[in-house]
């Protein structure tokens, strides 16, 4: 088992990766068009992911059930982040991550309407308290970060990625992490090329700016492969609800290095927002904390 520090630097590393890839997309779509962006991230990610499948020696099953749960799981890159790179016109890479942050509650009606599992009286009261942040930003005004279709495009990205969760676990088939992910990364990959009679008209025609293409790199090599290796190893070594406090971590930290390294400057109102939002997933959570807390203690 990994000692308490390895941990400790693993978890701070996936929550600086998933905080920052955001932004690494803005980035990426400055140069280029988005579905060309979301395009050639899944191609360079695929032989990536078969190096590593093929050095791990990890099998990879071709039955029908693990091609099911490969569709299922495709559903959180290229049915995620294809609504994800279209908000990037309309949101900061802030916003963009405090959105994937409603994950969980998306995740919770999800359960109780789709699979009938049943929700505490408080995490409905977090579940409110999220919305009344969430309405607060869709009505702080008309700024260049902050649009209401952005918004409505990254509710239907948390959404995708968070029913394929549930999708994945009802196929339940015997699938390594690591040949579920490649499974996925090929299916996205083969859906992402479909695009191209649509897209073809945006072909870049030239080489991209320095920035957009670390930006490109940045997202493949750090937030599919490194963050996924990260991901795997602290569900195998940490409770859940220590995990998914990443929810409530992460976008904080995104917002500041939005501001910081890409200028996004948002108004009182949507930070306000932000925070009553962030408080809800805590409201959320609490319940779940809680009962960690007693069982380690």
């Amino acid at each position: 088992m990994p000692s308490r520090l390895n941990l400790m630097l693993t978890y701070g590393l996936l929550v600086f990766i998933w905080a920052s890839t955001p932004l690494a997309i803005v980035w990426s779509v400055s140069d280029l068009h988005p579905m060309w962006a979301l395009l050639l991230r899944f191609l360079i990610a695929l032989p990536l992911a078969i190096t590593v499948l093929l050095c791990l020696n990890v099998k990879f099953p071709m039955h029908k059930l693990a091609w099911l749960s490969y569709v299922a799981g495709s559903l959180s890159l290229i049915g995620s982040q294809i609504f994800t790179y279209a908000a990037t016109a309309y949101l900061s890479s802030g916003l963009i991550a405090l959105m994937f942050g409603l994950a969980p509650i998306m995740a919770g009606l999800i359960g109780r309407f789709g699979f009938q599992q049943k929700l505490a009286t408080l995490q409905w009261l977090g579940m409110g308290t999220s919305v009344i942040g969430l309405t607060m930003i869709c009505l702080s005004g008309n700024q260049k970060h902050v649009q209401p279709l952005g918004i409505l495009l990254m509710l239907l990205s948390v959404f995708s990625y968070s029913l394929s969760i549930f999708w994945v676990k009802k196929i339940n088939a015997i699938v390594q992490p690591m040949a579920q992910a490649t499974g996925s990364i090929f299916v996205s990959t083969f859906f992402a090329l479909l695009l191209l009679p649509w897209i073809w008209q945006f072909a870049p025609t030239e080489i991209p700016s320095a920035k957009s293409l670390l930006a490109l790199t940045y997202t493949v090599i750090m937030a599919s492969l490194i963050a996924m290796f990260c991901y795997f190893k602290l569900v195998q070594n940490l409770q859940a609800t220590t995990l998914s406090l990443t929810t409530v971590m992460t976008p904080m930290l995104a917002i500041l290095i939005g501001a910081y390294l890409n200028h996004e400057q948002l108004s009182a109102q949507v930070f306000v927002g932000a925070s009553i939002i962030l408080f809800g997933l805590l409201l959320y959570f609490y319940k779940d904390l809680r009962t960690h807390k007693r069982l380690s203690t």
